[in-house]
């Protein structure tokens, strides 16, 4: 048997706020907005990026489409955009699974609002919403709200990886730009 003694359960103050400084840590650009805020912010967030063009899952929260951008739903089978489609859109906005406040984590899998694995990992930028309600204090945390039959990706700041002499190099094996919403639940 495996001792399973570990520490499963913890508290935090602001599990929002440790959670936004975890992503900022990780070089995310972090925005706490109360829960009537969020698309408003996307709206701004989207006009000082210059974007025109984003990919969303086709069941993301319609508000949160703000006008002067073209969308393009993402609905598989029938109507998945191409890795070229994906490949020529400014970015990508999806919600969450679940978010991991000690380690500045967002876990998504494939669930209402985040859409598949590859919507999420090709655009260079992704900009995810998360409701307080889903941030979990730590990973036992997490782990205890997931499916672990569901396809997981577990996304700590923008794509980043170095080489021999640490040179830093973002956006390799995903966005190389992360931008969070952390709301307020309603």
């Amino acid at each position: 048997p495996v001792p399973r003694d570990y520490r499963r359960a913890r508290t935090v103050a602001d599990p929002a706020g440790l959670l936004a400084r975890r992503l900022a840590d990780y070089r995310a650009v972090v925005h706490r907005v109360g829960a009537d805020e969020v698309a408003g912010t996307i709206r701004r967030c989207l006009a000082d990026r210059g974007v025109s063009t984003m990919a969303v899952p086709a069941d993301v929260d319609p508000a949160w489409c703000a006008d002067g951008v073209r969308w393009l739903p993402d609905a598989p089978p029938e109507a998945a955009l191409s890795v070229a489609e994906l490949d020529r859109v400014d970015g990508v906005l999806t919600g969450c699974a679940v978010a991991i406040a000690d380690t500045g984590t967002l876990v998504l899998d494939t669930g209402p609002g985040q859409g598949r694995r590859m919507l999420t990992l090709v655009p260079d930028y992704h900009l995810c919403v998360i409701p307080a309600g889903r941030i979990a204090a730590g990973v036992p945390d997490a782990l205890a709200r997931l499916d672990p039959a569901r396809p997981l990706t577990f996304v700590s700041g923008p794509s980043a990886t170095s080489d021999i002499e640490l040179d830093r190099v973002e956006g390799v094996h995903g966005p190389r730009t992360l931008e969070v919403l952390v709301a307020d639940d309603p």
